[in-house]
């Protein structure tokens, strides 16, 4: 969304970035959960709203609502109103938290996925880049496996670039080579 402040920003400090923080990781993939059927630029805009109609997205306490915080969540208008996503949004928080019980760190299983470094692709704009690709259909099954709801193929791959597991900056893209320096440097 050439033109618009906060997307630019978005796309040129944030998005494609590896991000290694379990925490972070999941409050980016219910995000892309809210985001189906809808453009980006609608949840990037709301994303502070979601942060504080979440409690700043802690699985903790996400994981504990109850009827009273869905009803809450389906009366704020700060945020996309579903039943569906709230529902996902709660239940997977439970998901990151059992995992995280039984010894599994998100942040590794999600990274497991391609041996904990970013996959360093090399779109051009006659190629284009892809909807999805055969690893998000794989990572999408291992979370639906898991019981994460609104995580279909073109979700996890819109989340794997979002969060750096992926580099698909384009070649012409001026963050394409910076992105790709921070390939494997995991904090």
């Amino acid at each position: 969304m050439a033109g618009d402040p906060l997307y630019e920003a978005y796309h040129d400090q944030e998005w494609g970035v590896p991000e290694y923080d379990s925490r972070a990781l999941w409050e980016k993939l219910v995000l892309d959960g809210f985001q189906a059927g809808l453009a980006w630029i609608t949840i990037l805009r709301k994303r502070e709203a979601f942060r504080a109609a979440f409690d700043g997205f802690d699985p903790e306490k996400v994981a504990a609502y109850g009827e009273a915080d869905r009803a809450r969540l389906m009366a704020d208008p700060g945020i996309v109103r579903s039943n569906a996503k709230i529902d996902a949004a709660i239940n997977g928080a439970r998901i990151y938290l059992d995992m995280q019980a039984r010894g599994e760190d998100f942040s590794d299983f999600c990274w497991g996925f391609t041996g904990g470094k970013p996959v360093q692709n090399a779109w051009t704009p006659e190629t284009g880049v892809p909807a999805h690709t055969p690893l998000a259909v794989e990572v999408a099954a291992a979370l639906k496996a898991k019981g994460f709801k609104f995580v279909g193929p073109v979700i996890v791959y819109a989340w794997m670039q979002a969060v750096g597991m992926v580099n698909d900056h384009l070649t012409s893209c001026f963050r394409h080579q910076p992105i790709q320096r921070l390939g494997g440097v995991r904090p």
